[in-house]
């Protein structure tokens, strides 16, 4: 089980990573979104994949699952729907404005549109 969690967690991290790199916006988005999910399934592991033990501790019970982690990617979980609304909604209005979705500005390529628009 723990080789099938940590496989996934390095899988989703190296997708995230590859597409955080790429040079349009909307790639960059569902890289950071797959970050987010790599780092919140590392969250929930680290609080004990133990099936039907308890959440918190009982006298008699040995094993139990930590309630901490849990609460944590659920909230990690409504930050990152947010956030990534809010970019998606910025990438999109780039985009529209700009008639394209590159992230870093190329080399004079700005001061070639500010002279065709007769700006300086």
């Amino acid at each position: 089980m723990e080789l099938l969690v940590s496989s996934a967690i390095g899988i989703l991290t190296a997708a995230g990573l590859y597409l955080v790199f790429r040079l349009r916006t909307f790639p960059v988005i569902l890289g950071t979104a797959l970050l987010t999910y790599a780092v919140n399934v590392f969250l929930f592991a680290s609080g004990r994949l133990v099936v039907g033990a308890p959440p918190i501790l009982i006298d008699g019970v040995e094993t139990y699952t930590d309630p901490l982690p849990q609460a944590l990617v659920l909230t990690a979980i409504v930050i990152s729907f947010g956030m990534t609304a809010v970019v998606v909604v910025i990438a999109l209005g780039a985009y529209l404005g700009a008639d394209d979705d590159h992230v870093n500005d190329r080399e004079g390529e700005f001061d070639e549109v500010r002279a065709r628009e007769g700006r300086s």
